[in-house]
């Protein structure tokens, strides 16, 4: 089970409004300290955390932050709507666009997804593979 995934950024407070744009819509719940940002699923008394958990940090070794070529976070929306309108939430925030909200050819006839970059250039998706929904053939 993958316990936390965490992304470096040379500018937090850019970050903290991007992530914010959309993170809180899914439910996350951010904790900001001096060491950066912590996204964290709610958590009842007595129970363990909800996994991963989503970081946002400095680099630890002071260099400048990249994004992973190849690498990827996808976070699922509840449905289509939403990742439309978190998609959206996000450009205006300060992501970019790295692929409009709608269906891929390559993936299952119920997976509806959007890509972004966030300003530090980390690729991130969202995305909706409800049943309930309308497909890409449908």
């Amino acid at each position: 089970m993958i316990a936390y995934v965490t992304v470096g950024s040379d500018d937090i407070a850019r970050a903290r409004r991007f992530y914010c744009a959309f993170l809180p819509a899914l439910g996350y719940e951010l904790e900001e300290g001096p060491e950066g940002l912590s996204y964290a699923l709610p958590v009842q008394p007595g129970q363990s955390p909800v996994l991963p958990e989503f970081y946002v940090k400095p680099t630890f070794d002071g260099r400048p932050a990249s994004a992973g070529n190849g690498s990827m976070v996808a976070f699922q929306a509840r449905n289509q709507r939403q990742v439309r309108d978190l998609h959206a939430a996000a450009l205006s925030a300060g992501g970019s666009d790295e692929g409009r909200p709608g269906f891929r050819a390559a993936y299952g006839p119920q997976f509806y997804v959007g890509y972004l970059r966030d300003p530090q250039g980390n690729k991130i998706a969202l995305f909706s593979s409800d049943p309930n929904e309308p497909g890409r053939d449908g």
